[in-house]
């Protein structure tokens, strides 16, 4: 098995140590995940070791022949081939080859059998056998079951990827680490731009991937289903704990109470260190003990407890009253010229309900809650708001709700109650605005900053509707959970669109699924909706596939039709591969006994030759016997050896039959 080992990673920043000797090592049965707070160097980890940015020292090493692949999380540029033309890059570590497969071709089409070809016939079936046990002729199917899995449809493998947006770029880079089959793969937050069914999709692939994995995400439901070891990456160094990602944190939690008594222990006698010193130091007679504690203050080394694990708490003003049915939709219908969104949809969302909305992206999620918080009045139907209505709309387009002249500070001051103001840093840190962050001006945030503030500016204002759109994308897992807090004892009506699954499990009350198939209600928990989804997807994988060829048989039958498929057809090739070589050893080991054999009985024979042996009755009766049991051993090696090369002529007859 392969594996690849990091040492002693080093790497600074001006006088910050980002990595501070870390090492780790990878195998193909590796599922970890690489978990810190933002900022503390893990996309700068994946980078060092996928060999795309350099450190100030340490190794890394692989396996002979092993392939890494790396996904970083976001700006990723296409240029203008097709998705399929993109695609098949993720297989040009076999271009040499078939150019090699090719020129040898050509040079044999002038030849006869007496122009001593057989080493480029020989070069040539090699070539031809790489090429089979590697899946290469499969991989058309494969490439369509991973493009489909992650939401793309035929008629987009034909479309230029310049024409797609940048979320759907990101999709397409994924779908070439993933159609690689590389030994490791490194995934930047793979999940950020999937809606939920290609998030249930990829899940499940990881599951079956015959490759290692590290994963860095911030959808805590996608790591606990698809790894069993996390790296924590902080202050430079790396911890190692075993099992997913709740595992980990109880272990950490563990942990942080123990850090934090000690940290408030520290603080106590540092506190009690420093009142002596100051009580004392300008009397003579305690000048030894005052200089004694000045140098344990400066030796000490401080407790620090993690910033991305640090209790974050935040809570809703109280919502004002409204009536019972707070929102009544009846007969909506919305359309983009002839692509319809919705069409005659009526629901009631009533008080106290936590409406998740849920769906492909491009079904019209977003549209939905623009029309719902009166944004976008371009539509069929009515939307009735019940009474004393107050609503908080919180959208991924923050470009009309963010005043770009004011700073981090005053924008949120424009809306907070007097009550908060005391509290705004706090609750600014809490949204990843710390120290000098608030007085950066609007205008220059970042796009996950922006959307930050505004889910922060939501979060200040009274309101009994809350509507928002995504608003765990631009948070880290701690910042999630505080938010997930504070909705849950949030006491007023809300309807939200997201595709993390740890967090629709953990507030919604009912589920409303945007598909292809129409809208659907889910009244159950989630559960009950992720099971009904597993469902759909594995029926949906399927689709189609119930024709029957000349053969008889469907394509689902022979082809990589779904993910399970696709799986057991990498493992069966890997398996005959595996086979295939032990045989070969197997067979290279009995013909050089066999030789060695011959040898012993040449050696026999020369004995029972000469005088000394043959005309002693004794000696020639034993060199006689010697040469019979040795013929026999050489007999049963040989006929070893004939068994095992069949076998391998006959899986390569087989093989060859079947492309």
């Amino acid at each position: 098995m392969g594996t690849l080992h990091i040492q002693n990673i080093r790497l600074a920043f001006g006088d910050r140590d980002l990595l501070d000797d870390v090492g780790f090592s990878l195998s193909e049965s590796s599922r970890a995940a690489l978990a810190g707070g933002n900022g503390t160097g893990k996309s700068t980890l994946l980078k060092i070791v996928a060999g795309q940015q350099q450190s100030d020292s340490g190794t890394i090493s692989m396996t002979k022949g092993m392939r890494v692949a790396y996904l970083p999380q976001s700006d990723i540029v296409l240029g203008h081939r097709t998705v399929m033309e993109e695609m098949e890059l993720a297989y040009s570590r076999f271009f040499p080859m078939l150019a090699r497969q090719s020129e040898l071709e050509t040079k044999l089409e002038g030849v006869t059998e007496n122009d001593g070809h057989q080493s480029m016939l020989l070069e040539l079936h090699e070539i031809q056998q790489h090429l089979i046990d590697s899946g290469y002729y499969q991989r058309n199917a494969v490439m369509e079951q991973i493009l489909k899995g992650l939401g793309f449809v035929q008629d987009d493998f034909v479309r230029n990827c310049a024409e797609f947006s940048g979320g759907w770029q990101m999709r397409i880079a994924l779908a070439k680490v993933l159609a690689e089959e590389p030994d490791i793969m490194l995934l930047d937050e793979p999940t950020n731009y999937l809606d939920i069914e290609a998030r249930v999709w990829l899940k499940n692939y990881l599951k079956l991937y015959c490759g290692g994995v590290m994963i860095v995400s911030h959808d805590q439901y996608f790591l606990d289903e698809t790894v069993d070891e996390v790296y924590e990456l902080f202050n430079g160094k790396l911890t190692r704990y075993a099992g997913n990602y709740t595992s980990y944190l109880r272990q950490r939690e563990s942990e942080l109470q123990a850090l934090e008594e000690a940290y408030k222990r520290q603080q106590a006698e540092m506190e009690r260190t420093e009142r002596f010193i100051e009580r004392f130091r300008y009397k003579a007679t305690k000048s030894k003990q005052v200089q004694s504690r000045i140098k344990q203050l400066e030796k000490l080394e401080p407790v620090v407890v993690p910033s991305h694990l640090k209790k974050l708490s935040f809570s809703f003003p109280p919502a004002p009253h409204s009536g019972n049915d707070v929102l009544i939709v009846e007969h909506l219908s919305k359309s983009y010229g002839e692509h319809h969104i919705f069409d005659d949809l009526s629901f009631v969302v009533r008080k106290g309900e936590r409406l998740a909305v849920t769906g492909r992206n491009g079904a019209g999620k977003s549209t939905l809650l623009r029309m719902l918080a009166g944004i976008d009045r371009n539509f069929t139907g009515t939307i009735r708001e019940g009474a004393g209505l107050k609503t908080g709309y919180f959208a991924q387009d923050t470009e009309h709700t963010l005043d770009q002249t004011n700073d981090v500070m005053g924008e949120v001051e424009s809306v907070a109650a007097t009550v908060d103001i005391p509290r705004l840093r706090n609750l600014l840190g809490s949204f990843l605005f710390s120290d000098d962050d608030v007085f950066k001006k609007v205008s220059v945030l970042s796009g996950g900053e922006r959307s930050r503030l505004a889910l922060l500016k939501i979060l200040l204002h009274p309101a009994n509707l809350l509507i928002l759109d995504e608003p765990t994308n631009h948070l880290d897992i701690n910042a999630k959970d505080m938010l997930l807090e504070a909705l849950r004892q949030y006491d007023g009506t809300m309807v939200f669109v997201s595709h993390d699954s740890y967090f629709i499990e953990r507030i919604a009350t009912r589920i409303l699924y945007l598909s292809s198939d129409g809208p659907e209600f889910f009244e159950g928990d989630y559960q009950y909706f992720s099971w009904k989804l597993e469902q759909k997807e594995q029926v949906a994988s399927l689709a189609g596939n119930n024709k029957r060829r000349s053969d008889g048989s469907a394509p689902g039958e022979t082809e990589s039709g779904d993910i399970q498929n696709a799986a057991e057809a990498r493992k069966e090739a890997n398996r005959r591969r595996n086979r295939r070589k032990s045989l070969q050893q197997q067979a290279d080991s009995l013909l050089e006994e066999a030789e060695d054999i011959e040898r012993q009985i040449a050696e026999t024979e020369a004995l029972m030759g000469m005088a000394e042996n043959y005309s002693v009755s004794e000696k020639i009766t034993a060199l006689a016997k010697r040469k019979q049991e040795l013929q026999q051993l050489h007999e049963a090696k040989s006929e070893q050896w004939f068994e095992i090369t069949g076998e391998i002529e006959e899986m390569n007859a087989n093989e060859q039959h079947d492309t």
